[in-house]
């Protein structure tokens, strides 16, 4: 299906509008179903996220007036316009994601307060074209201060410092190499050099949204209490089925509206906080205030994609944050569009490792601060019950028939065993694999090479 952005109410006047997610293809080039055209497209408001839907255009009709007439009718947004085109003839598809809007925009950040000096940190490996198409998008951030740094973790070639160099030098791009592999070696390379007081984290295979820095490190300067700030990850393509049901599994997302986590008013509807790291954001689209990160040892080496233990090296920083009592908050205001992989084999390989990434992340938390073992105990029944729901078989039913993602973080579209028992298997295996990367660290040789 085409991934798009529908405008409900446009700032300048123009109204409802409709175009692809960035660097996408044009509408009408992308492959049809018949004579349907099925989107799935981000819903704004006046420039603001206020959810998604998934609709099918037929051939002659206006896809903005469709989808605008869908978008009013299953988001419930008031005011919004429900286009003039022609809305009626044929069926416009199922599958609102949307949770409805609250609170103001913070896209822009004009009048908002000060907009703190921040460094964004890109670790990647071996991958140049979508690190330079990351990049771009970075360099074209309507924020008032910031830098780049490009963390090259454990390179094989030179293509990585050649592309910065020859590309990017003299543009607020700087390269840094890390020879430890996996990625929280290399993120706390990059905040080691950072001179910023806000670390914004994003990964090479993502676009940013031009609003994105603004919107993600603003809080910063709105709050002095808040540590953490996460927003929101969008699939750029859904061309391939592996890609379809990451996105219908939850995604990257965590919804539409904006919400604070403070330790020292922890959530009703969160019996397992702060251990529910999952909720609170994912690594592709994250900001620290860096006091507070190098305060707590920053991300933990041996967790992370690179190492044996496949993943939660983001986790554990969330965790670790509100553990010593500092808020966190997400935004949907900050958008990146996440490249999901495109094979079956590597949503295989990411269904292991976020069930090993979050059992190393545990596993990590405990080694790293004892004290949290009482209440990750007393959590204990609960946590199993809600991994065992999480990680469940779930057989083909009306909307897998139809295709389309599923609410974001509501686990109702259809998984197949296969991946429910890799993920599984991954929960199992996460803390024998921290232990074998914190084995491989101790031996790990550490030139002074870009250091």
């Amino acid at each position: 299906m085409a991934v798009a952005e529908l405008e409900l109410d446009a700032r300048d006047g123009s109204g409802v509008r409709i175009a692809p997610a960035p660097g996408g293809p044009p509408l009408e080039d992308a492959p049809r179903d018949g004579d349907d055209l099925r989107i799935f497209a981000l819903v704004r408001l006046r420039g603001r996220p206020v959810g998604t839907v998934v609709g099918r255009v037929r051939r002659g009709e206006d896809a903005a007036s469709v989808l605008a007439k869908q978008a009013a009718d299953e988001l419930a947004l008031p005011g919004a316009p429900a286009g003039d085109g022609p809305t009626g003839s044929g069926p416009t598809g199922s599958g609102s994601t949307g949770n409805g809007p609250t609170g103001e925009a913070r896209g822009g950040g004009a009048g908002r307060g000060d907009i703190p000096r921040a460094t964004v940190v890109v670790a990647t490996r071996e991958r140049p074209g979508q690190l330079a198409r990351a990049l771009d998008s970075l360099l074209t951030q309507d924020h008032p201060d910031f830098d780049v740094v490009v963390v090259d973790n454990a390179p094989a070639t030179t293509a990585t410092r050649d592309l910065v160099s020859s590309v990017y030098a003299g543009r607020g791009v700087r390269y840094v190499r890390e020879p430890v592999p996996g990625l929280a070696a290399a993120h706390n390379r990059g905040g080691a050099v950072a001179e910023a007081g806000v670390l914004a984290f994003t990964d090479d295979d993502v676009i940013a949204d031009p609003h994105w820095l603004s919107a993600l490190t603003l809080p910063f300067g709105e709050d002095p209490r808040l540590a953490c700030v996460t927003g929101l990850i969008l699939p750029a393509r859904l061309s391939t089925p592996a890609q379809i049901l990451l996105e219908s599994h939850g995604g990257f997302a965590k919804g539409f509206a904006e919400r604070r986590y403070d330790p020292a008013h922890p959530p009703a509807d969160e019996p397992l906080f702060p251990f529910t790291a999952g909720r609170f954001g994912s690594g592709a689209n994250m900001a620290f205030r860096a006091g507070p990160l190098k305060a707590v040892g920053g991300f933990d080496p041996a967790t992370g994609t690179g190492t044996p233990a496949r993943g939660g090296d983001d986790l554990y920083a969330f965790v670790r944050l509100l553990a010593e009592g500092h808020p966190l908050l997400y935004t949907p205001d900050a958008i990146v569009w996440h490249h999901h992989r495109e094979r079956w084999g590597d949503l295989c390989g990411q269904a292991y490792g976020y069930g090993a990434g979050l059992t190393a992340c545990l596993t990590a938390l405990l080694v790293r601060r004892p004290a949290l073992l009482p209440p990750l105990l007393a959590r204990l029944p609960r946590g199993l019950a809600h991994a065992r729901a999480m990680t469940a078989p779930r057989a083909d039913g009306a909307a897998g028939r139809a295709g389309v993602p599923g609410a974001h973080g509501a686990y109702t579209y259809p998984w197949p065993r296969h991946l429910s028992r890799l993920e599984r298997r991954g929960l199992l295996y996460g803390p024998l694999g921290y232990v074998r990367a914190r084995l491989a660290l101790r031996g790990a040789a550490r030139p002074g090479e870009g250091r």
